[in-house]
């Protein structure tokens, strides 16, 4: 039995976090992705998914972890999600994010999932822990940006920095994953 999740059943955002000297002015930020999928194949405990990288855009900003709608104009938004799409990730040369899982190991409250993440071109084995969150099932990973050759985005001569760590969160729906 396959299961297949996407937009219209999940959501899958990334979250910022600003550093440096000017970060009181900053924004740590929540970013959705627009156009992915997740496959669950229940007879071989694989998943495989795909994340379109031109479709991340800028949902809001975050203050001490809820969000902060009011501190970013809808223009500012489009521009910071502007150089994300082109600068930082490059969607261009490097349109999607693949993951492809190596094991699948299920316990009574969660599912430790070890696979191999291409980003940016590069690939690297990562480890990630599914728990069920109500009715949902949800995944948050922590990447490093420079392990996948991105250079986390600075401005003002480095007195504004994105921290090199982002966290990704991916929910779907538990119902199919059994």
């Amino acid at each position: 039995m396959t299961t297949q999740f996407g937009p219209d059943n999940g959501s899958c955002q990334v979250f910022t976090f600003k550093e440096g000297l000017l970060s009181p002015v900053a924004h740590d930020l929540r970013i959705d992705v627009g156009r992915w999928s997740v496959t669950w194949d229940g007879n071989s405990k694989t998943i495989a998914a795909t994340f379109h990288a031109d479709s991340l855009k800028v949902d809001t900003a975050m203050r001490s972890g809820a969000p902060a709608p009011s501190l970013l104009k809808p223009r500012d938004k489009e521009k910071i999600g502007k150089t994300i799409r082109d600068t930082v990730l490059n969607a261009r040369r490097n349109p999607t994010v693949s993951f492809v899982s190596s094991s699948v190991a299920a316990s009574d409250t969660a599912f430790a999932v070890t696979g191999t993440l291409t980003l940016n071109g590069r690939s690297k084995s990562i480890h990630a822990n599914v728990v069920r969150n109500g009715n949902d099932l949800v995944c948050e990973v922590d990447l490093h940006q420079p392990d996948f050759g991105i250079k986390p985005y600075t401005a003002m001569l480095g007195a504004l920095k994105v921290q090199a760590g982002v966290r990704v969160v991916l929910t779907v729906p538990a119902k199919g994953t059994s």
